[in-house]
């Protein structure tokens, strides 16, 4: 993570790229293509080496990916893919950004141009996970059933056993929002809790699985509102933030693309369970760096992460932890 952090002591801000400071300057070289109307060919390579420059980082890749799919709408993905069908970045850019905006727009995909570019791609880099944890992405939108979605994922799995894109994506399929149930989602933390790496990419998945029930517990009213509270009592979740909020602020623990983004799930929820002086060590480990999720639960997600960051930090100063 270190590699691509901003500068300290910026203002707290949202930026899709987090520390990713290369793709920062792409991003913001296409939101001004946007904003002139021209979507010219620098942009396209430009977008095209940020991505090959992730090299094997899978994670990384997967997270430039995202968020050039988000920036870069649908029409300049269909130029690419258009100029260079045979490209494996210009496929996987057009499955995402047509995932993305289905997203958005609440709407479905079109799966089989989506596998189609996906599969494509699984041929052109055969040992890349991402053709399949974009397609994994496709399914999910469309809730495809288990024994469609099952043999998408063993194909991750068998490339990278610890994808954070992946795994997230097997998360919300699992959830009872979609596919599944809590039960299923506490039996994919229970198979991956015991032999997981602790700085794999997927460590804050379950913080992220508690912060969603605990979310989805509010957003439910009535009783189950009001002891959401409760929920971070539990001994699975009580344990989980321990060690989160012991280890992950620690300076280079934390190495994976999105680490900021999991900085902030936990902040979150540790401002949520009301442990204050954890909380104030993490906000800071953020560098200010905010996330929309999960701050925009209640309200502007830059707002939420303001307050807390200027609360927790003017009124408990940070001691040694060691």
């Amino acid at each position: 993570m270190s590699a691509f952090r901003r500068r300290k002591g910026n203002s707290p801000r949202l930026a899709p790229e987090l520390d990713d400071v290369v793709l920062g300057r792409v991003r913001r070289r296409l939101d001004i293509s946007w904003a002139r109307g021209e979507l010219d060919t620098t942009v396209i390579a430009l977008m095209e080496k940020v991505i090959l420059d992730a090299g094997q980082d899978w994670d990384r890749k997967a997270h430039r990916l995202g968020v050039l799919a988000e920036a870069a709408g649908r029409a300049l993905p269909q130029i690419w893919l258009r100029q260079a069908p045979q490209d494996p970045g210009a496929l996987l850019l057009h499955a995402w950004s047509e995932v993305t905006y289905a997203r958005a727009q609440g709407t479905h995909v079109d799966l089989s141009s989506i596998r189609e570019a996906c599969l494509r791609a699984a041929e052109l880099i055969p040992a890349d996970p991402t053709p399949w944890t974009v397609l994994l992405a496709a399914m999910r939108c469309e809730r495809e059933p288990y024994g469609e979605v099952g043999p998408v994922w063993r194909e991750i799995k068998a490339r990278d056993p610890w994808n954070r894109e992946a795994h997230l994506q097997a998360l919300g399929y699992l959830s009872p929002d979609e596919c599944g149930s809590t039960g299923q989602v506490l039996d994919l933390l229970d198979g991956i809790r015991s032999v997981m790496p602790a700085r794999a990419p997927t460590v804050g998945l379950e913080v992220t699985a508690f912060v969603h029930a605990y979310q989805r517990a509010v957003s439910a009213g009535g009783m189950a509102a009001l002891n959401a509270g409760d929920y971070w009592r539990r001994p699975d979740a009580s344990a989980a933030l321990s060690r989160a909020a012991r280890d992950w602020p620690l300076p280079g623990f934390l190495g994976h693309a999105a680490a900021l983004a999991d900085l902030n799930v936990l902040a979150y929820a540790l401002v949520k369970a009301a442990l204050m002086d954890e909380a104030v060590v993490v906000l800071r480990a953020t560098a200010g760096m905010a996330t929309p999720w999960p701050w925009n639960a209640e309200g502007d997600p830059l707002e939420r992460f303001l307050y807390w960051h200027g609360a927790i930090s003017r009124a408990r100063p940070v001691t040694s932890r060691r």
